[in-house]
């Protein structure tokens, strides 16, 4: 993970976020997985992730297994159970493949873990430091919605591989990247009438501030609504957007979610990309699947959207969504779930100036989603 210095990791952006921890960004994102070792080749083969670190029964650890895959700031970390019972077995049980852990890079995870728990977070883990022979990191864990975890990873000290208890992996097959840089935002869905309840949690426990809403007016269309409220930290480098079911005639892709992860969790991960048209282009080559944008979006979308600098030919061709607010233009794209669960998805975004997250585009994507949830029998 590249570190930066001092003043770029504590420049404010959002000035109404208190901000009292600060994050630096995201350190890891860890999925529960029924089969690590397969999951691992997929995200190696089809997005380009490149293998970091292993722990497993090599390594000294007998209840589970983790792969490290690394692309640029992103990192994965892709856990399965080695046993029968225990609490990894019963959440992929309960949720299927997901998303358990949203690791937080910080200074001073002691003060991270602190700050939150006195205004109100449930303790997950008090600090504790491991060691090895490259160093120390120091963790800490607090709960967020569902059974999703904040890990405070505090690594100024460490200079291994990722952290104690893991090793280099370095296999014989590796891939080309494919130009994903950063996560943008990760995206929660919470159930009926919560979404104001984690609002408040990230303001109050972690110092978020409010970037933006949207309401059933907003994110709608003939069938199903839902609302949104995006937090962010103050340096920005963290934007969670918190969604929740909306009044509508059919069930939306929110409920869907919640039905059939069991519960509240992360929807989807919004990857950043300097050249969306490049990494679109090599991820379908891949196998990687699409939302289906129709033709017609098209037709009128410079009207809406003015002047861009790419050509509207390959946009159209991969069904790149485009979107303009006062400070830029951005274009986005949405995959299919990745998992056999209709839950998780992944969101490739490319912003040429553009702050915002596509409201443009919201009818759009959700007939899209709705499409897809007719061939399921969800809608």
């Amino acid at each position: 993970m590249a570190t930066d210095t001092t003043s770029q990791q504590l420049e404010k952006i959002v000035p109404e976020a208190e901000d009292f921890l600060p994050l630096l960004g995201t350190d890891y994102v860890e999925l529960y997985v029924g089969n690590a070792k397969q999951a691992a080749h997929y995200y190696q083969s089809a997005w380009g992730f490149q293998p970091v670190a292993y722990a497993g029964l090599e390594t000294g650890v007998k209840d589970r297994v983790s792969y490290v895959l690394q692309q640029d700031k992103i990192r994965l970390v892709l856990t399965s159970p080695l046993q029968s019972g225990g609490e990894i077995n019963q959440h992929i049980d309960a949720h299927g493949d997901g998303v358990k852990v949203v690791a937080l890079w910080v200074d001073d995870a002691t003060k991270s873990y602190q700050e939150t728990t006195k205004r109100g977070a449930k303790s997950y883990m008090e600090p504790k430091t491991v060691s090895d022979e490259n160093g120390s990191v120091t963790l800490s864990g607090i709960h967020t919605y569902g059974e999703t975890l904040h890990i405070f990873v505090e690594r100024k000290n460490y200079k291994g591989v990722f952290m104690p208890g893991f090793k280099p992996w370095n296999p014989d097959y590796k891939t080309e990247e494919v130009g994903l840089k950063y996560i943008d935002h990760m995206v929660g869905n919470v159930g009926w009438n919560e979404m104001n309840k984690w609002c408040e949690f990230y303001a109050k426990v972690m110092g978020f501030a409010q970037l933006i809403s949207f309401d059933d007016d907003d994110i709608s269309t003939e069938y199903t609504a839902l609302m949104s409220k995006v937090m962010s930290n103050g340096n920005g480098r963290i934007k969670f957007p918190i969604n929740e079911p909306a009044e509508g005639r059919k069930k939306s892709q929110i409920e869907e979610y919640i039905d059939f992860y069991n519960g509240a969790g992360v929807q989807h991960i919004a990857l950043a990309t300097d050249n969306i048209i490049e990494t679109v282009t090599q991820l379908k080559n891949r196998g990687v699947e699409f939302l289906y944008v129709p033709e017609n979006y098209y037709d009128d979308v410079l009207d809406r959207v003015g002047k861009i600098d790419e050509d509207l030919a390959p946009l159209k061709e991969l069904g790149i969504l485009i979107d303009r607010d006062e400070e830029g233009y951005l274009l986005q794209l949405f995959t299919k779930p990745v998992l056999d669960r209709p839950t998780m998805f992944f969101e490739i975004i490319q912003r040429k100036g553009a702050q915002s997250f596509g409201k443009g585009n919201f009818k759009a994507l959700f007939e899209a989603i709705e499409r897809e949830q007719e061939m399921r029998g969800t809608l």
